[in-house]
């Protein structure tokens, strides 16, 4: 009988085998069936695998020279789907992109283009009314740790600062408290 330590090698702890240009080029493109990616991230997953570093930027250009591989299609994809499924705010599907490793320029343009006539008011009414909406109207936001945790998770779900005041003291049972209400500078990321 084999004795087998904690400490052992398994098949599971090994790295994968690098990958030839053609099996790379396989694995990229079952990849991108799986899943949209940026090209940032089909990127790092190829560097991973590559038995040469040369042959990713060679694979990912043929990725997008047949169509299979847009950042500004990726971008638009995900922030439309943030905008209509999760009612996300412009900042925080900027840094979404980013952490999806979209370029800075072609996520912010994107992002720019997708919100084009968006009120973000009514975004944040919405978002309101739907996180809180076992809460009574007469029970919202009655005092400061509240508004202040609203303001937190809408800060969070990418929306500025004078709209997130703007529409709480609509909907706090004492808008006087958001009036001595000093916000954090927060970068314009538009």
């Amino acid at each position: 009988m084999k004795r087998c330590s904690i400490w052992a090698v398994t098949d599971s702890d090994r790295k994968p085998k690098p990958l030839s240009r053609d099996a790379l080029l396989q694995y990229a493109l079952k990849s991108l069936a799986g899943r949209a990616q940026s090209s940032g991230e089909l990127r790092e997953r190829l560097l991973r695998r590559a038995a040469e570093h040369s042959d990713v930027h060679n694979i990912l250009s043929q990725l997008k020279d047949h169509g299979y591989l847009d950042d500004r299609r990726f971008a638009e994809s995900v922030a439309a789907s943030r905008l209509n499924n999760d009612k996300f705010g412009r900042t925080r599907v900027i840094q979404d992109l980013r952490q999806r490793r979209v370029p800075p320029v072609v996520a912010e343009g994107t992002v720019r283009e997708v919100y084009q006539g968006v009120d973000e008011i009514v975004l944040i009414e919405d978002w309101i009314r739907r996180k809180y909406r076992f809460a009574s109207r007469d029970d919202l936001f009655r005092d400061d740790k509240e508004l202040a945790s609203a303001y937190r998770r809408l800060l969070r779900a990418g929306f500025r600062t004078g709209e997130i005041i703007r529409v709480l003291k609509r909907f706090a049972k004492n808008p006087d408290l958001l009036d001595d209400f000093d916000p954090p500078e927060e970068p314009d990321a538009m």
